[in-house]
């Protein structure tokens, strides 16, 4: 999952890939309108790739949330609004991630993450990668032994 170029930016709304960087600030497209904006220096821009989430005792990257919410809810959108109660939200991210860190991830954080998560998926920027199960040579179906029945 490549988050590298996809940036949050302070005071707009949705997410906006990179396209360049100018002496005052970014030059960014949206991924919903694909509309052309500049940012100004004093705006927080946030690439996806560097945003960790607090776990208990440690911390782990964006990516690895979008992951786990990806198998989740079988490459589609969340099936919660991100509207939703806060004590919703909390629950359905302790069925994403069982130890984030209640005291430091807040639900305005979660619904940001639902947001991404739903914005990615839509314009297929995520996507679930099926992968395929290799057996190992032992486990493979022995064609010597196996009885073929003739009539």
């Amino acid at each position: 999952m490549d988050l590298d170029n996809i940036l949050s930016i302070s005071g707009r709304s949705g997410l906006f890939i990179l396209k360049t960087q100018t002496s005052h600030g970014i030059v960014a497209t949206s991924i919903i309108d694909k509309k052309r904006i500049v940012t100004s220096a004093n705006q927080q821009i946030s690439m996806l790739s560097e945003i960790q989430i607090y776990c208990i005792g440690k911390e782990i990257p964006l990516s690895d949330v979008f992951k786990k919410m990806l198998v989740f809810e079988k490459g589609c959108k969340t099936t919660i609004k991100p509207k939703s109660r806060a004590t919703d939200l909390e629950n359905y991210f302790f069925n994403i991630l069982d130890d984030y860190d209640k005291d430091r991830v807040y639900p305005g954080d979660i619904k940001k993450i639902i947001r991404w998560y739903n914005i990615l998926v839509d314009k297929g920027k995520i996507k679930l990668v099926k992968s395929k199960i290799d057996l190992k040579p032992d486990q493979r179906e022995d064609k010597s032994t196996s009885k073929e029945f003739h009539k």
